[in-house]
């Protein structure tokens, strides 16, 4: 899902009780391909609009121009942490009306709510209930949809295409110059994804970075090739 992309369902002026999201603006913050397709399903099944920044960077552009009802924001990016971004947001005027942080790392959860978010989602997000219920319990009451809201108990499933994606930007990371940053930032993208996708291997070897964290000492032979093997393995999907 390329930086900037909005869903074009048709904007409904009013949120129902099948598409209870349906008045909403979301940005998501979020350098995983594979996870922003989760967001983006959700947000499709929601009825919310939906914008997507890829870094730090990316997403201060977005909110220099306009104001989303909802911020979702991944805790570790490429330039910095999303922490970072929900602090300068809590203090803001106008406030974003409701900022949501997200991570593969529950143990962050307690960082981002002392940082001002209003709501920390784990991945991966349960299903399109979680969803919803995570943006409507953090926006004014006067902008929740009718009562009784239908709850769906329906997950997604984002495109592998994604997953491929992401998997080929860990093997250009690791072909080119690694420093202690770098280093930190694959290992938690590799976390965030094997967490988001289900796969236990790359939550497991993610903790080689993390148990020596000095790249000259470190041999990333078995997560190159782990990373080989999956691309290899989703080339035809």
């Amino acid at each position: 899902m390329p930086d900037g992309f909005e869903n074009l369902q048709p904007r409904l002026r009013k949120p129902t009780a099948e598409r209870p999201l349906s008045d909403i603006t979301l940005l998501v913050v979020e350098d995983s391909k594979f996870a922003s397709d989760a967001v983006r399903l959700m947000a499709l099944h929601s009825g919310a609009r939906l914008r997507r920044a890829d870094c730090l960077a990316s997403a201060r552009r977005h909110l220099a121009v306009y104001r989303p009802s909802v911020v979702m924001i991944d805790l570790g990016l490429p330039d910095g942490s999303g922490v970072d971004l929900i602090q300068e947001l809590a203090v803001a005027e106008p406030r974003v009306p409701a900022i949501i942080a997200t991570s593969g790392e529950t143990h962050l959860e307690q960082t981002a709510l002392d940082a001002g978010a209003d709501d920390f989602l784990a991945k991966p997000i349960a299903g399109i209930a979680a969803f919803q219920h995570a943006i409507l319990k953090c926006l004014p009451r006067d902008g929740l949809p009718p009562s009784p809201r239908l709850v769906s108990n329906a997950t997604v499933a984002p495109d592998p295409v994604a997953l491929r994606d992401d998997l080929a930007h860990v093997a250009a990371l690791l072909s080119g110059p690694i420093d202690q940053a770098t280093l930190a930032y694959i290992g938690q993208f590799i976390h965030s994804l094997g967490v988001s996708g289900d796969d236990p291997a790359l939550v497991d070897v993610s903790s080689l970075l993390t148990q020596n964290p000095r790249p000259k000492d470190l041999d990333l032979s078995q997560l190159q090739a782990l990373v080989r093997t999956k691309i290899e393995n989703t080339a035809h999907i």
